[in-house]
């Protein structure tokens, strides 16, 4: 596994962030670890994280292409606009960004976004915090396409939760083949276990036996293995 993604993870549990107990997911389903990105709280977290997204978005795509970052309100707004700022930093690469209102403005410039106005033609990579089953990704990508007729050439995650979408194909795979764009994660269930199963971070196991058992059986449910497509 590669240094980026274990200083990924350790950076996670040290934020608050990856969590393990009993938690409801978006779609309603019941899990024993969560990604809350909510957790993140300050100037230098924010930055790291920018890092860690512009370093993915640089690995699988050409940032030449990338014209705009979305990020969906709440939790995507943050998010888009530390990696905007990094992609500036780390790669002198200018990206726009923009993110919705929950509800749309009747006053002043009015609209439902914020930032960069959408153009026809314009190239969006999608800026979300883990994946699902996919249900805010195709909010998303609706509320997109209904304010111009964008390109939508992307979709970067944190963690890629490795379960069934709608189908039984994993979810990001899933998004992937029905809106023909590419989608990728800074790191997977698979290597978060890897990396954390009986081993402590900061005098702490996270993932002992007891934990790992709750989520095979999780995943039993609701998980798809890497190598189906």
């Amino acid at each position: 596994m590669e240094n980026y993604k274990k200083e990924f993870i350790s950076f996670m549990i040290e934020s608050g962030v990856l969590l393990f107990g009993d938690f409801i997911t978006k779609s309603g389903r019941k899990t024993p670890f969560f990604i809350n990105t909510g957790n993140y709280n300050t100037g230098n977290q924010m930055k790291k994280l920018g890092n860690f997204y512009a370093a993915a978005i640089n690995a699988n795509f050409s940032i030449e292409e990338v014209q705009v970052l979305f990020g969906p309100a709440y939790k995507g707004i943050p998010l888009t606009i530390t990696t905007s700022i990094a992609l500036g930093n780390e790669f002198n690469s200018d990206v726009s960004f923009c993110f919705n209102r929950k509800e749309s403005k009747l006053h002043g410039e009015r609209g439902e976004f914020i930032g960069k106005k959408l153009e026809n033609g314009d190239k969006i990579i999608i800026v979300e915090d883990v994946i699902t089953s996919g249900i805010s990704v195709r909010q998303s990508i609706s509320m997109l396409n209904k304010a111009a007729f964008v390109h939508i050439i992307g979709l970067v995650v944190s963690v890629d939760r490795m379960e069934k979408g709608l189908t039984e194909k994993n979810a990001l795979k899933e998004l992937r083949d029905q809106y023909n764009f590419k989608t990728c994660a800074i790191v997977t269930l698979d290597e978060i276990i890897e990396f954390l199963h009986n081993k402590e971070i900061n005098g702490k196991v996270y993932i002992d036996d007891e934990m790992k058992g709750k989520i095979d059986e999780y995943r039993a449910k609701y998980g798809v293995n890497d190598e189906e497509t």
